[in-house]
């Protein structure tokens, strides 16, 4: 985000973890990360990570620690929410944890968003429904099941 022109990470770079996820979901993700090749400088993030359930946790934990020998100079960023920073990953990865606070103004990241969210050409399509052209949006309610 230091440029209006960087471009958002690709679908191979992030993961969004769920207590359904995988531990073979991981470790492609991992093996996309650690094992050495000529991919670029990406950064690869794994978001949520603390809500992976126990063992798919532990066999993360094994394999990076396996793969992590063969690439010195990998790009990982774990997320995780500090509420739960006593679950398996956070405390696997403590010696590695880094309290992130956003650098940038809410205004300033949203304005960012939007730039790369935003449709080219308004057309008959599904973006024609959010606010402003953006072709991704949040629709949320306090209240269940009313049609979302």
């Amino acid at each position: 985000m230091n440029s209006p022109d960087q471009p958002l990470p690709m679908f191979d770079e992030v993961l969004l973890c769920t207590p359904q996820t995988t531990a073979e979901q991981v470790g492609l993700f991992l093996r996309r990360c650690l094992i050495p090749c000529s991919r670029g400088e990406k950064i690869y993030t794994m978001l949520y990570a603390d809500e992976l359930s126990y063992d798919v946790s532990c066999r993360v934990e094994e394999l990076f620690q396996h793969l992590q020998r063969y690439n010195s100079s990998y790009r990982l960023v774990i997320l995780c929410n500090c509420e739960r920073e006593h679950s398996y990953i956070p405390s696997a990865f403590s010696q590695y944890k880094v309290h992130m606070i956003p650098q940038r103004p809410r205004a300033e990241i949203q304005q960012y968003l939007q730039h790369h969210y935003r449709v080219a050409q308004p057309s008959s399509s599904a973006a024609s429904v959010f606010k402003d052209n953006m072709c991704v949006g949040i629709v949320s309610s306090k209240r269940a099941g009313v049609g979302k």
